[in-house]
């Protein structure tokens, strides 16, 4: 009894989050198309194809459905950082730091609505001093699950960084007397440089004054490899 019971409960739970991640995909292709201020709920129960009623009864507010695919955007980052941090293991740590960069980069060239969610988080988690001042949240986004989930993990991408360029000053590849977290952050502001630019240009390849996107993706890349290296003398 207490066996069937048991293989009840957990087909019942896979069935509940297939179901969560079927509703997270069909609001992505909904967001996709119209952003998401002009997303309606009615339009994602529908593209979901289920009742508006359903739909409420697993995510109760858009806001609540954005943090949803907000934390599936992060977990996923975290995933690929973890895979370049493994690929790059019997490298040096400056080419794993630089490594993980681009992978940052390249996640957000493969889906520019992933990017903008986790740029629209770490905008919120900066208004509200890191989630230490609740004033400028909204009930809603308070009370999500997936807000206290993203919580829990919004700090690992810059841990790992920071891990790397330690693990860069251990075997001599990365200058000794640098800030790891100071140069995850620049690291990652160049990213985040690079992204909206990215985000700003669409479909077209040469945005600003006929410099394609690549070559400013390198000099990034570059850049944050002199300074690793380098230090104060770059």
């Amino acid at each position: 009894m207490l066996v069937h019971s048991q293989e009840h409960i957990e087909m019942r739970d896979s069935k509940k989050l297939q179901k969560e991640n079927n509703i997270i995909e069909a609001a992505e292709r909904v967001f996709t198309a119209v952003g998401y201020t002009n997303a309606k709920m009615d339009d994602i129960a529908k593209e979901a194809s289920i009742t508006k009623v359903t739909l409420y009864a697993y995510f109760q507010s858009k806001e609540n459905l954005y943090m949803a695919m907000t934390y599936k955007s992060l977990q996923l980052l975290i995933e690929n950082m973890y895979a370049t941090v493994s690929a790059h293991k019997q490298k040096s740590g400056l080419d794993g730091t630089v490594a993980i960069f681009k992978t940052f980069m390249d996640f957000c060239e493969s889906s520019y609505l992933y990017a903008e969610t986790l740029l629209d988080y770490f905008a919120v988690v900066r208004s509200t001093n890191h989630g230490l001042d609740n004033s400028k949240i909204t009930s809603t986004m308070e009370e999500s699950i997936y807000y206290m989930k993203m919580q829990d993990i919004q700090n690992l991408p810059f841990k790992i960084t920071a891990k790397e360029i330690s693990r860069g000053q251990e075997d001599g590849s990365i200058k000794s007397d640098i800030d790891p977290m100071l140069h995850t952050l620049h690291g990652w502001t160049q990213a985040i440089g690079y992204i909206k630019v990215l985000a700003a240009s669409g479909n077209n390849v040469n945005p600003l004054f006929n410099v394609e996107l690549s070559a400013l993706k390198n000099l990034a890349l570059r850049i944050t490899t002199a300074l690793l290296r380098d230090g104060d003398k770059f």
